[in-house]
This record gives structure tokens, sequence and C-alpha cells, in this order.
């Protein structure tokens, strides 16, 4: 297994992008991390470091838009609380997913999306 510590911004990453790949396979009937293309969920080519409720052309449920307005900015912290229980982080979310259980599925995730920043 590999490991993967890098530094987004002034952040560590930790996590294998790899098995975040599989882990995020439950992602995918909402949301895609190679490309700019909203589905079901905004895409999250560049998450790491962008302000929540943002993605252009995709209609976020009011409370993102206003956790986005007043400060929310996807980066380790708030990512892995959101990845843990999204309707806690962010109450009134549309995602329906309930939660990451596993801490190191949450860190694979992290590193796997940390893997398409924005261009």
């Amino acid at each position: 297994m590999s490991m993967v510590a890098t530094v987004a911004g002034a952040q560590e990453i930790s996590g294998d992008p790899a098995a975040g790949e599989k882990v995020f396979n439950k992602c995918k009937a909402c949301h895609v991390a190679d490309e700019a293309k909203n589905k079901v969920g905004p895409h999250l080519v560049g998450v790491i470091g962008r302000t929540a409720g943002t993605v252009e052309d995709f209609r976020y449920s009011s409370a993102m838009v206003e956790a986005g307005e007043g400060g929310l900015v996807w980066d380790v912290p708030s990512l892995s609380e959101y990845l843990a229980k999204p309707r806690d982080k962010v109450k009134g979310t549309k995602m329906a997913f309930a939660g990451l259980k596993k801490e190191d599925e949450i860190a694979d995730v992290i590193a796997y999306l940390n893997e398409h920043p924005a261009e």
C-alpha cells in the first residue's frame, strides 16, 4: 500500500490515492473528479481549496451556498468532517450520502481528489 503525503496549500494530505479511487466508486453515481462536468452532484475537480457552493452551473442547496458565503472553504479538515457526516457539517445539504465511516477511507478519498486539481 503506497501512502502519499503532499501539501495542498499549507495542508498535509495523507492517504492512498489508488485506494481513494476505489472508495470514490461509491460517489460516482453523483460526482466526477476527473473532468469539470456536473452530474446529480457538482464535479469535484479542484475541490480542495474551493469555496463551498461555487461550482458554475450547479444548483446547490441554499444551505451550501450560505456555508460558502459564510467562509466554508474545502480543505482537509472541512472535507474530512463533511465526508464523515455531510448533514452535520452542512445542515440542509442536498447530498443524500450518509457519509464514510472509516477515517482511512476519508483520507484516501481526499488524497484521490487531490490528484485532480483545478486547471
